[in-house]
């Protein structure tokens, strides 16, 4: 008899020596996820790059990152100790062969069969077998273990919870943006003691050469009094912050400077300032924000944008916004993004303009107005993220599931889905502004030392790149 497979257990019970016969089954399923990878390097200790560097393992016999085999086995185990025979249970020994990987998203389907008993021993032989959601088997083996002879009925046990963060990120920004050199940046009135020290790290950092523009009286007060060292930082002494913020701009548009850096002051002041400035800072496309994030869910950093500047872009926008998040995807080594264009629904619906737009911005990459990437649209979040959900909603797509870059209907969307990732998905981010003929860091003093970081090394990679690349 077969038990069922997706039942949510509030108590474990067994099943003894005598209550099993020949044929007996059960099994459970399970779908990897790249957090079951992480987790299991963590327990083994087993950190072959094959299950955690997708890099390294699309260059690998199985073009991308599969799981330790010892994961799938743990689930055989799983099916044992909770199934059948269920607590009580002693394992005695066990034959494996592994026959095919497991790649994320796949979905498991781990059964085992009674195939011998011995009544004097209590021992039991059985067939254990993985299946993956295509039939494929992908583990085999068979188990011998010491069934119970004893009734066992209790309370499941409360796991605590398991989290983990997404550790590393900004030091393989930095070392990646480092070897680059530093560039002339200006900041934007850091009259604060944060924006301040933001941008004295980016120097100690060797990622940018400072130039404050602000009123010197009140950063050399500042400075004092904050415990911070400005020798040898120059100052372009303004009176005030909308003084600021139009010479930062004409300093960048003079090409004096390579990146602005916004102080304490509103991003909407220096936006402006860029807008109106001469000789021009402006290109032929609109200016949008991006966010590098990475998430302890997901298996590398993604671009999400835009959700700082374009509060309800049409089309046109649209199209711009791509284009820029492209650029920056290739300034971080990502030869061929994959761009997710999201939508609250996958298919095209005439009274949900965004799935339009999805559906435009897919044809002007097919017809070659956007380059350089791989797109699709519209894709739901999850779509976009998870291999398993792409496949439940029947996609077949080389972005769902593995996007590099997330376009969002709308400013506020954008931006509640960031803070989502970074509050309840312990997500880490840098952003930048991309559209003008430098590139804009925004993060402002409420920001994180790491954000503040790795924005500017964003800055530093971009400028770079507009330097072989003009905008």
């Amino acid at each position: 008899m077969s038990q069922p497979s997706h039942q949510v257990r509030q108590t474990i019970r067994n099943r003894t020596f005598d209550e099993i016969a020949i044929g007996d089954s059960a099994s459970i399923e399970r779908t990897l996820t790249h957090v079951d990878i992480q987790l299991f390097a963590v327990l083994s200790g087993d950190l072959n790059p094959q299950h955690l560097d997708a890099e390294f393992a699309a260059s690998t016999r199985f073009h991308g990152v599969i799981a330790h085999g010892m994961w799938g086995a743990a689930l055989i185990s799983a099916v044992l100790g909770t199934r059948l025979p269920g607590p009580g249970t002693v394992y005695l020994g066990q034959t494996l062969k592994f026959l095919a990987p497991v790649r994320v998203g796949d979905t498991l389907r781990i059964g085992v069969t009674v195939l011998a008993r011995d009544a004097a021993s209590k021992r039991l032989t059985l067939d254990c077998r993985c299946s993956n959601q295509e039939g494929v088997s992908v583990i085999e083996g068979v188990a011998t273990v010491l069934a119970p002879t004893e009734r066992i009925e209790r309370p499941s046990a409360t796991l605590p919870e398991v989290r983990l963060a997404a550790g590393g990120g900004l030091q393989r920004l930095l070392d990646r943006a480092r070897p680059l050199g530093p560039v002339k940046v200006a900041v934007v009135h850091p009259c604060d003691a944060a924006s301040l020290a933001g941008a004295l790290e980016a120097r100690g950092a060797g990622l940018a050469e400072p130039l404050l523009v602000a009123p010197r009286a009140r950063l050399e007060d500042l400075a004092a009094k904050a415990g911070l060292d400005l020798s040898g930082v120059p100052i372009e002494d303004v009176p005030h912050s909308h003084a600021g913020a139009a010479r930062a701009a004409e300093l960048a548009a003079a090409g004096r400077v390579e990146a602005l850096m916004m102080g304490s002051l509103a991003a909407a002041e220096l936006i402006r300032a860029v807008l109106k400035a001469k000789p021009g800072l402006r290109t032929a496309r609109r200016l949008s924000h991006c966010y590098l994030m990475q998430a302890p869910a997901y298996p590398r950093p993604f671009i999400l944008t835009d959700a700082a500047i374009n509060i309800a872009p049409v089309l046109e926008d649209k199209a711009d916004i791509v284009r820029n998040a492209l650029d920056l995807a290739h300034a971080v080594g990502v030869a061929e993004p994959r761009v997710a264009i999201l939508a609250a629904a996958e298919t095209v619906n005439a009274a949900m303009p965004a799935t339009l737009d999805a559906a435009a911005l897919c044809k002007m990459a097919e017809r070659g107005q956007i380059g350089g990437a791989l797109l699709d649209g519209p894709l739901a979040f999850d779509s976009a993220v998870s291999i398993a959900a792409a496949r439940l909603a029947g996609l077949a797509s080389p972005v769902a599931g593995h996007a590099d870059v997330l376009v969002v209907p709308d400013m506020e969307s954008g931006n509640m889905l960031a803070r989502q990732l970074e509050s309840l998905g312990d997500a880490s981010s840098a952003g930048i502004v991309l559209g003008a003929r430098v590139p804009i860091v925004l993060a402002g003093a409420a920001e994180t030392r790491s954000t503040r970081l790795g924005s500017c090394a964003l800055a530093l990679m971009m400028a770079h790149h507009c330097r072989a690349w003009p905008p």
